[in-house]
């Protein structure tokens, strides 16, 4: 409860705002407008991400104390709401979140609801404190400082964005990509049969399959990477259409600073506001780089499927660990469950992509309102993909062991293996000689000699599979 306020007998309190009175929880830290939200936009149970909500209390932390470096806001005011955004940070107040993302596409009520959050409990600091404040700290004027929905929503979507990329996503990738590293290290020499259209193909080794999906996830970490400048332009500063009504000269500046220093990212101010405001192509790129890694994902998912396929039926070149049971009906059975997982989750993540292209679209004039569905569909792409790479890393991956009797009875089963010989009896020769060992079931060895195109002493001589790689 608001500091000075007395609850009624029905456990709620009288709130206030430009539109009048409203009953709120007595308990909540929340006001009048988040109060209107709630009950205006009973839509969906998706609840506007942690990730957006402590990135607001690091945008407001920043915003005051940058404010107060401009001479805008005095010190006690300025450490009450940092220390009230610190609790938010910490979760303290995470039940005093409630909006949905289906609300106003600028983010308004979920800004306001930062703002209502962090005066009260900035003005319960205060009492409890014994710290005298020439007025309250009041939810528009002293916390919405300089600021506008319209610059703090997207600035809050490119902190979190950027934060969920670098603490979540890449410590993901570089754990898995280590897995395979080891992976590569212990079957170095050991070849097997390559495939291609999902038929038999040259040889190759099991390390060079390996460092291929290596490669990939390499490849998306530098692609993520390149996204990051993007994020790091933020958009506060601008109020509420670019122009920075209201906001001290210099605030855009400093308050970028701020949040560089408290995030340890290296966050600037965007140059072109009016860009910052309606444009949301840098998270579309962004994004992109996500959607890049999901689909390689999916194709090394469906590649440990595949080689796991069995166990006596399929593939069987490799082994990955049995987590649970497969089947209700069939007993002993168990599935490659993780690499589903992964499938799923990058077919989530490849929709969100969709919608946030849609949604990015829409910078009418001087705003997008589509930013709260662009907020939710990327956090949750991120932190999807992160969990992901994360659970399969420790249940699939960490535990692939290669079947090395499988893959060289596979290796030497091959009809592509007559590729080789192409350089020594030509294309067309080579071709033939396949296709009799195919009809008849017979090596290479026995149709190359039959069909009178090598003696056996030059087929060995040159017929070599391990060396093919």
């Amino acid at each position: 409860m608001a500091a000075g306020q007395t609850p009624r007998a029905d456990g709620m309190r009288v709130e206030r705002d430009s539109m009048g009175e409203m009953l709120v929880p007595a308990g909540a830290l929340w006001g009048a407008q988040t109060e209107r939200s709630h009950e205006n936009f009973p839509i969906g149970t998706e609840r506007m991400p942690e990730g957006i909500v402590r990135a607001f209390a690091l945008v407001k932390k920043a915003a005051a104390r940058a404010n107060c470096r401009l001479g805008r806001l005095g010190e006690a005011e300025r450490d009450l709401i940092s220390d009230a955004a610190d609790e938010v940070l910490a979760g303290a107040h995470d039940d005093d979140f409630p909006l949905v993302v289906w609300q106003t596409g600028s983010g308004t009520q979920s800004n306001m609801n930062m703002n209502e959050v962090l005066a009260n409990r900035a003005n319960q600091l205060a009492a409890e404190r014994g710290v005298a404040l020439e007025r309250p700290v009041h939810p528009n004027d002293t916390v919405n400082m300089s600021q506008s929905s319209n610059d703090t929503f997207p600035t809050a979507l490119h902190v979190a964005a950027a934060r969920a990329v670098t603490e979540l996503l890449l410590p993901a990738i570089d754990r898995l990509t280590a897995t395979l590293r080891r992976l590569e290290e212990e079957n170095a020499g050991v070849v097997k049969s390559g495939r291609t259209h999902l038929q038999d193909a040259v040889p190759i080794s099991f390390s060079q399959e390996v460092s291929g999906w290596r490669g990939l996830l390499e490849g998306s970490r530098e692609e993520l990477l390149a996204a990051m400048p993007g994020l790091y332009r933020l958009a506060l500063g601008g109020t509420a259409v670019g122009t920075g009504l209201n906001a001290p000269e210099g605030f855009d500046v400093a308050v970028a600073a701020e949040l560089a220093d408290l995030t340890g990212l290296p966050f600037e101010t965007d140059p072109n506001k009016f860009r910052a405001l309606t444009g949301k192509d840098a998270v579309v790129f962004s994004h992109g780089a996500v959607k890049g890694l999901a689909a390689n994902m999916m194709k090394i998912a469906n590649d440990v499927r595949w080689l796991a396929s069995g166990p006596r039926l399929g593939l069987g070149e490799i082994t990955i660990p049995a987590n649970e049971p497969g089947s209700s009906i069939m007993p002993g059975k168990v599935n490659p469950t993780q690499c589903e997982a992964v499938t799923m989750v990058a077919v989530q993540v490849m929709g969100n992509d969709a919608a946030i292209g849609f949604a990015a679209s829409q910078g009418n004039f001087e705003l997008n309102v589509f930013m709260p569905v662009i907020a939710y569909d990327y956090l949750q792409s991120v932190g999807l993909l992160a969990d992901a790479i994360v659970s399969f890393d420790e249940r699939c991956a960490s535990g692939i062991r290669a079947n090395r009797e499988k893959m060289d009875e596979n290796l030497h089963r091959s009809l592509m293996l007559v590729t080789c010989l192409n350089p020594y009896i030509g294309y067309d020769n080579a071709a033939r000689v396949a296709k009799k060992a195919f009809a008849e079931n017979t090596s290479l060895r026995e149709a190359c000699v039959a069909l009178g195109l090598m003696t056996p002493e030059r087929f060995d001589e040159v017929f070599h599979p391990e060396q093919m790689v």
